[in-house]
């Protein structure tokens, strides 16, 4: 039976200067190519955390506006080589995202944050820092250097205060953000979470 594991979703986060260091694609490059297989499976083809994932190079520490676009145009080539089992989409009431992290990842330490109610945010720590000195965070410097995020702008309707984020077995990320309700501040039925949908196909 498939275990879940829900995420915390946090909304309160002091870092200074998290992500003010980007990503430039020579930089990534230099990065990559010296990597080690960590680093090979963090941000190779088809990963979440890839600056490639979109078929284009794009930092990952930029918000991007992932449910304006449909994953079948944006991950067309990956799909169609097997090498990535992400998804994203909508329905009447909810966006969702699907990702795998089974590329070698120590999903534990995955994080969620959602930034004023705009941007939700995906990290982890792979690497400690040597430097342990609490003044600066690893997401203040040279982040992929320690870690990966992914960074995704939330779409005007989105009730992020009601987002639901799970990992199944370590390894498959799900993430449901309701649409907000224009017409009615009454809360969904019991039983119509995410958990609840998850069993139904379980």
């Amino acid at each position: 039976m498939a275990n879940w594991k829900q995420l915390e979703v946090h909304t309160e986060d002091q870092t200074p200067q998290k992500w003010s260091v980007s990503l430039s694609e020579d930089m990534f490059k230099r990065f990559f190519a010296l990597g080690s297989p960590v680093v090979h499976r963090s941000f190779g083809d088809g990963s979440l955390f890839s600056p490639l994932l979109f078929g284009k190079y794009f930092d990952p520490s930029d918000a991007f506006p992932l449910w304006e676009f449909e994953s079948d145009v944006l991950l067309s080539n990956l799909r169609s080589s097997g090498k990535t089992n992400i998804d994203w989409f909508q329905t009447d009431d909810a966006y969702v995202l699907k990702a795998d992290l089974s590329a070698g990842l120590e999903n534990n330490t995955v994080q969620f944050f959602v930034e004023h109610g705009k941007i939700m945010e995906i990290s982890g720590q792979w690497k400690p820092k040597r430097d342990q000195s609490k003044t600066k965070d690893w997401r203040s410097g040279n982040w992929w250097e320690y870690g990966y995020v992914r960074r995704l702008e939330l779409p005007g309707d989105a009730d992020w205060k009601d987002t639901e984020a799970y990992v199944r077995n370590d390894l498959f990320l799900e993430v449901r953000i309701p649409k907000s309700s224009l017409d009615s501040d009454t809360p969904p039925a019991p039983g119509k979470g995410i958990l609840a949908k998850i069993s139904d196909h379980l």
